[in-house]
């Protein structure tokens, strides 16, 4: 629960309302809740990528003093399985853990000690010894591993007009390939739940991005009813789609708090966040783009090969904006997977378009150079009002107004075409640029609002079971209800994360500003409807909430609101738009760069509150650098397991790493996208920020950086492309 301060109405900059609490440490993470009685489990992983285990020693773990309950598959509760081979999985699978004596993938959970402190846990699950059979045939290398790719069968090959035909018409052709490194999430919050089991129903209180999944997949796993389930996660400290689905501690818990009758808390590890919850898959993708001479795309192809695990399937939809962003009548996008013994990847920030647009907009920038063309005409030559993908038109699109707004504000026309030209001293100075777009979901949200009426003051609360996990979700909600209720925000109360609250899609997919703030919005106009409507009073004669209570003779009321995508929704694409602008430094003799500059331009319809979007814009634009300059989780080729397992080796962007950044929103109407005019926002700040940054390395040196992340040797050791003079 919070309380909202500072000023009124949506489109204002104020600060975040929790911010108090969060700065107080009064904002309740999963792990914080004052739950009675608690005891606390440790997960034990698996030291082999694939075989069986064939004992299992657990007496000196039992013997420890505190130690309540070693589980493994032996005593497990048994719990729902898969139905097929290969499932896919979503943000509400089941999570089947514990189940039997086979190992699919280096630290994969095979037991959990449950004991009275975390010490205790952590020490006892160190003395259980397991004994392995390995199977020789595990499969643990990306490269040598290729011959066992499959097409997967979910209908996600696409193609429109002749590929080939479109080839043949080109004046010039791009063919090249991209690579990029699997990713891992490693939100601030590690993972965590406190789970208790009582007569049947369970409570937990887990960090999790969608609430209302995460009670079917509980549900689901246990086989009982879903009004028997509760989740709560009030304040959720980062996710980028790690928490989307439920992670199998999760259930650990829930199956240690029926077992011993006690709540249980489990906190995956910060090295356990590399084995036990999802990651982004390691991508190669090969592009072939043909043009005219005067920059008329012809044909486009975007072929993907990732992996997927061999138990799961999940599959990257990199993709997927070269399906729609440029006009181009031949088209074909196609997909294989690897069958890997590692643990099955799934969404992370902006899913196939954060990697699927590095490799579209360096295969543009090399189209670009090819014909010798401006890279931004070149966007533009082959802009679109139309989604070819869909048949659809968009609802709106400004991409030629983000390129060119970015590129006055940028400088661009002082950029030096021809590479390694543009010097000062050592460093050979380059831009680049890369355009941006993400879809724009809206889906179905409940919504409930209670009045209250103090003396001449109406105090507004709003419930929902949306999450809020560090975008700013409870100030624009609370900013929405000011907006309709026309009250002072700082009388307005937000309750989130309880699925006690109205159901919402939750936290993912850029859907959640457009959901939550227009579910908002219809329940507060509901409760004015209703309250109009019960004397009388014409749905456009201006009343105060106030007195409207008054008039009713009521000190509190109640009303529910649901918010959808109209049928015109449903007519068009609707997407947001935005470019990327960045100036980089590289030494020409160590290969050392930096990033001076950059600029993001976005068009995302109504900007609720520009202080928490430019937080948004500023974490994508980071973690863009991330994948460019560090990024990079290492697999052992001979055993399987992460090489990279802390922050010591997985390393990610700090403050000197980032440049000089200014963001800028194009003012965009859009009441087709939903009747506030809301976009998302979250994804379009990593979507192709890569690309911009290899673009301008490019400008500056002359050479290509195809495959992340971009390290100085890497730099020193490629040669010129083809027409660069040295």
């Amino acid at each position: 629960m919070t309380k909202t301060i500072n000023a009124s109405g949506v489109g204002n900059p104020i600060n975040r309302v929790e911010g108090h609490l969060k700065v107080m440490g009064m904002a309740k993470y999963a792990s914080e809740f004052p739950v009675e009685n608690k005891v606390y489990g440790q997960g034990i992983n698996s030291t082999i990528a694939k075989g069986e285990i064939i004992s299992i020693d657990t007496s000196e773990a039992e013997k420890l003093k505190g130690v309540l309950k070693v589980i493994t598959y032996k005593n497990a509760t048994k719990l729902k399985t898969f139905d097929e081979e290969m499932p896919e999985l979503a943000t509400d699978s089941i999570a089947p853990v514990l189940q039997s004596n086979k190992v699919h993938y280096y630290g994969e959970y095979v037991g959990l000690v449950v004991a009275e402190t975390f010490e205790q846990a952590q020490y006892a699950a160190s003395l259980v010894k397991f004994e392995y059979k390995k199977d020789p045939s595990a499969v643990i290398d990306f490269e040598k591993s290729k011959s066992k790719a499959y097409t997967p069968n979910n209908d996600s090959n696409y193609s429109r007009g002749n590929m080939e035909q479109g080839l043949s018409e080109a004046d010039m052709v791009v063919e090249q390939t991209y690579n990029t490194p699997i990713e891992h999430h490693h939100p601030m919050e590690l993972h965590a739940v406190i789970a208790s089991w009582d007569n049947g129903k369970v409570t937990a209180y887990s960090s999790q991005q969608i609430v209302e999944d995460a009670i079917v997949a509980i549900s689901g796993t246990f086989q009982i009813p879903k009004k028997d389930v509760r989740v709560i996660s009030a304040f959720v400290g980062g996710g980028f789609g790690s928490k989307l689905n439920l992670d199998r501690h999760v259930i650990m818990a829930v199956m240690a708090s029926k077992m011993v009758a006690r709540p249980v808390q489990v906190t995956v590890t910060r090295t356990q966040m590399f084995t036990n919850t999802n990651m982004r898959q390691q991508n190669e993708q090969k592009m072939r783009i043909g043009s005219k001479k005067d920059g008329t795309l012809t044909a486009l192809s975007h072929e993907t090969l990732s992996h997927t695990s061999t138990t799961q399937e999940y599959q990257e939809p990199c993709g997927m904006v070269s399906k729609m962003l440029y006009k181009v009548a031949n088209n074909e996008v196609t997909y294989k997977l690897i069958p890997m013994n590692i643990q099955t990847p799934f969404a992370m920030r902006a899913p196939g378009e954060a990697t699927g647009s590095f490799a579209l907009e360096s295969a543009m920038d090399e189209m670009a150079w090819k014909l010798k063309m401006d890279p931004i005409d070149f966007r533009i030559k082959n802009d679109t009002q139309t989604d070819l993908h869909e048949e659809r038109p968009f609802s709106s699109r400004l991409l030629v107004e983000c390129l060119r707004i970015g590129a006055d504000k940028f400088g661009w026309k002082d950029r030096k075409p021809e590479p390694r030209t543009n010097k000062k001293g050592n460093w050979l100075i380059g831009y680049g640029v890369s355009a941006a777009s993400r879809n724009s979901p809206y889906q179905k949200t409940h919504a409930k609002v209670i009045l209250e009426l103090d003396e001449d003051k109406v105090f507004a609360t709003i419930q929902m079971d949306a999450t809020d996990i560090g975008t700013g979700s409870y100030t624009i909600i609370a900013q929405t209800a000011s907006e309709y209720l026309k009250i002072p925000v700082e009388q307005v109360t937000v309750e989130l994360g309880d699925s006690n609250f109205p159901i919402t899609p939750g936290s993912g997919g850029s859907w959640g500003a457009a959901s939550y703030c227009n579910g908002a919005r219809a329940a507060c106009e509901n409760a004015i409807k209703t309250l109009k409507n019960n004397k009388n009073i014409a749905e456009d004669e201006e009343v105060e909430v106030a007195e409207l209570l008054k008039k009713n003779q009521l000190t509190k009321f109640k009303a529910e609101g649901m918010a959808e995508p109209s049928a015109e929704f449903k007519k068009y694409s609707v997407f947001s738009f935005g470019a990327n602008f960045c100036e980089v430094w590289v030494d020409k003799d160590t290969g050392m760069y930096r990033i001076e500059r950059m600029v993001n331009v976005g068009a995302a319809g109504k900007i609720l509150n520009p202080k928490t979007a430019y937080g948004q814009i500023i974490g994508g634009l980071t973690m863009g650098v991330g994948m460019v300059m560090a990024e990079k989780t290492r697999v052992e080729p001979n055993f399987g397991n992460f090489i990279t397992r802390s922050f010591a080796d997985y390393h990610v962007p700090v403050n000197l790493d980032l440049a000089n950044i200014d963001v800028i929103f194009l003012p965009e109407v859009d009441k087709i996208a939903n009747k506030m005019g809301i976009k998302g926002i979250g994804e379009l700040g990593i979507t192709s920020v890569a690309a911009s940054i290899t673009n301008a390395i490019f400008n500056a040196t002359g050479k290509r950086m195809r495959s992340l992340p971009v390290t100085p040797e890497k730099l020193i050791e490629a040669g010129l492309e083809e027409g660069v003079t040295a």
